[in-house]
């Protein structure tokens, strides 16, 4: 067991408001689903703390929760939950004006006054309820946009004791991020649970696969400008890439609306574009869609690209773990990984489509880099065994 016998007391949660709301995101149920797997795999009991705001549609509400009910029991952890349901949300939060599904509110209680810990992977619980964790630890899964935002808003630094990031360069000189008063940033890689995540034989199809949203609306300012981060703008010199790489499948899974010009318009350029609300609308099915692709091809965040911040997705870490290499830009994270890591850069259309041919040509032992970097760097366990040794469980 990694807990001693006095911390294995510790109730851990995981903080999360992103996804029993989104019945459709495969992807986005997965990503707290591997830090809740990596704490077992560690000898923890956690509880994911799920925060759901009502909506409008009480009875789509309902079908969420269900939904979200569903994909835990289907991964082992039906007792392992308490979704919070808010109705009417408010920014205030307050545990009595909401509805617990899973723990009980006398269990939640009674684990909300012994020790815990909580895990906070979204900024998602607001006083005075957050206030009640004995400890409060930021996890940062989105480094431009959250840094940005914070320095400008409050975003829970003034409620956290401890501060971590997968914006692995977030310390080094080259990263454009603002500093935060206050605010002291420990970098850890994305999460996957390698146990779950298998390595998965060479497909048939030369697939390069990735999963997304196309449009980005949200403003942040760039050396006095707004500029276009959208994955619209960043795929742009590289639409030509399948007449350039032809013996490979280039395809995308982006959230596109099905009368949207736009689709005709990637496929005009030879790409295959799919509906992720059907490939991916399970964690399972996510799961499938990149276990049966090649490897990833991608663009990175613009704003991760302009700021060096060091980030690479959580989906990039799937990727490797089923022995899928990843093609994607450089956001300053090369340095932090090994030699071999199934990862391959690029920052022109030429060094793309050099890269699409290198996995072609070389899928074998890419793989195996692919998945060996992800057990050394990305491993949920060990990562988790990190951030909790710094609060003083067991041992890093």
């Amino acid at each position: 067991m990694f807990l001693s016998t006095s911390s294995r007391q510790v109730t851990v949660f995981v903080g999360c408001g992103f996804a029993a709301k989104y019945r459709l995101g495969g992807g986005n149920f997965s990503v707290p689903l591997q830090w809740t797997l990596g704490l077992k795999r560690l000898g923890i009991e956690p509880v994911w703390l799920e925060l759901m705001p009502a909506t409008k549609d009480p009875a789509a509400d309902q079908a969420c929760i269900r939904a979200f009910q569903r994909r835990l029991a289907q991964h082992g952890l039906a007792r392992n939950y308490c979704l919070l349901y808010h109705n009417p949300p408010e920014d205030r939060h307050d545990l009595e004006k909401m509805t617990c599904h899973g723990l009980s509110l006398r269990e939640l209680e009674r684990r909300l006054a012994g020790p815990n810990i909580l895990l906070n992977i979204s900024y998602t619980f607001h006083p005075p309820f957050l206030m009640r964790f004995e400890r409060r630890v930021y996890c940062d899964i989105d480094p431009g946009e959250i840094t940005y935002w914070m320095a400008r808003l409050e975003m829970g630094q003034s409620y956290h004791h401890d501060f971590w990031t997968i914006g692995l360069n977030k310390n080094a000189p080259d990263c454009g991020l603002p500093s935060i008063q206050g605010v002291k940033w420990k970098t850890f890689f994305p999460l996957v649970d390698t146990t779950l995540n298998q390595p998965r034989p060479r497909p048939r199809s030369p697939r390069f696969t990735t999963v997304g949203q196309w449009y980005w609306t949200q403003g942040i300012e760039v050396n006095g400008e707004y500029p276009d981060l959208s994955k619209q703008h960043f795929f742009s010199p590289y639409m030509t890439l399948p007449s350039r790489a032809p013996e490979a499948r280039m395809e995308m899974a982006m959230n596109l609306n099905p009368d949207d010009p736009e689709i005709e318009r990637i496929r005009s350029f030879g790409w295959w574009v799919v509906p992720p609300h059907r490939v991916v609308a399970s964690p399972a099915l996510y799961r499938r869609y990149i276990g049966g692709s090649l490897a990833e091809f991608t663009t990175c965040k613009g704003v991760d690209c302009l700021w060096r911040t060091g980030w690479v997705s959580d989906r990039a870490a799937t990727y490797l773990a089923t022995g899928r290499p990843v093609v994607t830009e450089d956001t300053g994270i090369r340095r932090y990984l090994p030699d071999e890591s199934g990862m391959l850069f690029f920052s022109n259309p030429d060094e793309a489509a050099d890269a699409v041919r290198r996995v072609m040509r070389d899928w074998d032992r890419l793989s195996k880099a692919a998945r060996s970097c992800a057990a050394e760097c990305f491993d949920a366990a060990k990562n988790l065994r990190r951030i909790l040794a710094d609060q003083g469980l067991g041992k890093g």
